[in-house]
């Protein structure tokens, strides 16, 4: 996006939207360590065995790398604000119920809810700062800026979670998030615009996502367990998450070519497929 003046990041506009996409990438980012401080005190609190205290990490991981090929692509065809919006009110809504959470299962739920709403906002995030900063000095900025958010945020969600564990307590891990996703919610009505769709064709997009996400659930269940597997089940093992991978990439593939947005409504068909208009007679 350009102004009359040149640059959009140097408006107030432009800072602001790129503040608004830095905090939807650190929110995600920091999301995926902010719990390893607060393990042994969500085990105690939640009562969670030692196999199962993995998938409070797990669940975000596998659900959020699982479905960022839908995530992606159903920002183009359904819209990338309108998608970055329903993202944030879920990871919202899912970080309430896991601070609210009585047991393992609901935490584990909403662990898993977590990722899928971050696997649809940063995708749609990334490909609004690319769309909006489009001069080349605007968006290397940008992309320099919202990339150095991401490793602030790993090394801070790790701080944060020691912090809020030990004062508030771990349920503060997960209620931190809803007022950023309620500033995120202001900023994106408020500063973004709505982006045009191309389609709604997502049945292969979703047998991608369901794919990659099921390959990661396969691994992350399975490589806890890999030393007390012989030699044939390693290998199904690993067969097993090659072919769903393989099979995720060929429908995501098959999925760019069938979703290419239909012919301009002006398109005129090519000279041998127009029928020739009727003769007028005296």
């Amino acid at each position: 996006m350009t102004t009359q003046h040149g640059s959009f990041l140097a408006t107030r506009p432009g800072r602001l939207t790129l503040l608004l996409l830095c905090a939807v990438q650190f929110l995600d980012v920091a999301d995926s360590s902010i719990m390893n401080v607060a393990l042994p005190s969500i085990r105690r609190g939640l009562g969670f065995s030692v196999q199962n205290l993995q998938w409070v990490l797990s669940g975000y991981l596998v659900t959020y790398g699982g479905l960022l090929l839908l995530g992606g692509r159903a920002a183009d065809l359904l819209g990338r604000r309108r998608l970055l919006a329903a993202g944030t009110t879920l990871f919202a809504v899912c970080s309430l119920a896991g601070g609210l959470a009585a047991n393992a299962g609901m935490l584990i739920g909403a662990r898993l809810g977590q990722g899928a709403g971050a696997a649809m906002m940063a995708p749609a995030g990334l490909s609004i700062l690319t769309t909006t900063f489009s001069q080349g000095t605007d968006r290397n900025r940008a992309l320099g800026t919202w990339g150095a958010v991401s490793g602030l945020a790993a090394a801070a969600g790790v701080f944060l979670g020691g912090v809020l564990s030990q004062g508030p307590g771990w349920r503060w891990v997960l209620f931190v998030n809803l007022p950023v996703c309620a500033l995120i919610l202001a900023g994106a009505a408020g500063l973004l615009a709505t982006s045009q769709q191309l389609g709604t064709a997502l049945g292969l997009a979703i047998f991608s996502a369901i794919a990659t996400a099921r390959t990661g659930a396969l691994l992350a269940t399975g490589a806890p367990r890999a030393t007390a597997l012989t030699g044939g089940y390693q290998r199904a093992l690993l067969a097993c998450a090659i072919f769903l991978l393989a099979a995720a990439v060929i429908a995501l593939r098959a999925t760019n070519t069938r979703g290419e947005p239909a012919a301009h409504p002006g398109h005129l068909p090519a000279s041998h497929d127009r029928i020739p208009a009727p003769e007028l007679t005296d």
